[in-house]
């Protein structure tokens, strides 16, 4: 008979994942507020290359080996510059033309997309679960924009284009990227960050001009939570809860990012969040949840 799960360890796990929703849904409205004083690349950049610092500390402290073998470099890379610069990139422009709450919502749909993409890619053929999840998280992104006169204006939809090519490339490197598993995870997480957010600073050099000089003391604040929590603290949550739960609840459990970032979007920055916004979030979230738990089957 297998053992019961030790439901200390279970609560453990909980808790870090909450941690780790509540960290990451956050963030949308810091970086929303922390772009009327830097430019979302450098800003981001910065964070990014911060918190990859973090982690070489961390993973030195916990003496994993920081050589990565010369077979999985390229692998390295490509996964690099798919969930990092592209994700951390495109996600953050997106911001630009886009509410806190909006630009959350968006981006994570994307296990909608990774499933829709093994079909092709891993000939998994999704199930009636799986379009009924599609359908009705398109319903709700439609209902969410459709809310206001200018939500879906020129300017606005360049932010959805941002924040769907956020979503897509993730989704889809996480159908065809192998993972790395035979590297430390904090080594990884570590080089990942560094060599996604190199790209970022360098289109950042071309394009923008940062001022730090000029930052408040509430900006430099936002930059220490952006590096500390998001892709510090809420990492090490996040390994910590996949070492007590099942993949699968901890994968509904992000569901809950976006729910904080368009309520903390509402409180914080004066988004809308009527009963439509409410409606239209539940809609999407819940279609999310319906590729997550029920697609594969």
């Amino acid at each position: 008979m297998r053992p019961l799960a030790d439901p200390g360890s279970r609560g453990a796990g909980i808790a870090c994942l909450l941690v780790t929703a509540v960290g990451w849904g956050l963030n949308w409205p810091a970086m929303k507020q922390l772009m009327l004083e830097l430019p979302p690349l450098f800003a981001r950049g910065v964070a990014g290359l911060g918190a990859a610092a973090i982690f070489t500390l961390i993973a030195l402290a916990l003496r994993q080996n920081l050589r990565i073998p010369a077979a999985l470099r390229s692998r390295l890379l490509a996964a690099s510059l798919v969930n990092i610069s592209a994700w951390m990139g495109f996600s953050t422009l997106s911001m630009q033309w886009l509410t806190a709450g909006q630009g959350a919502l968006l981006v994570y749909t994307m296990p909608v997309w990774a499933t829709l993409f093994a079909w092709p890619v891993l000939g998994h053929r999704p199930n009636g679960f799986a379009i009924g999840g599609l359908v009705l998280s398109l319903a709700g992104l439609l209902l969410f924009f459709g809310g206001h006169g200018d939500a879906l204006d020129t300017s606005r939809l360049t932010g959805v284009v941002f924040a769907l090519a956020a979503a897509l490339i993730f989704a889809l490197g996480t159908v065809g990227l192998k993972p790395l598993n035979t590297v430390a995870p904090f080594a990884l997480l570590a080089w990942q960050l560094f060599l996604g957010s190199l790209p970022i600073m360098l289109v950042s050099a071309l394009f923008e001009r940062p001022d730090p000089a000029s930052m408040s003391s509430t900006g430099w604040l936002l930059l220490l939570y952006m590096t500390a929590v998001p892709m510090g603290l809420c990492y090490l949550t996040w390994f910590a809860a996949l070492r007590r739960l099942k993949p699968a609840l901890a994968a509904g459990a992000t569901l809950l990012t976006p729910v904080v970032g368009v309520c903390a979007g509402a409180a914080v920055l004066g988004e809308p969040l009527g009963l439509r916004e409410l409606l239209a979030l539940a809609m999407t979230v819940g279609g999310v949840g319906l590729v997550i738990f029920k697609g594969d089957r």
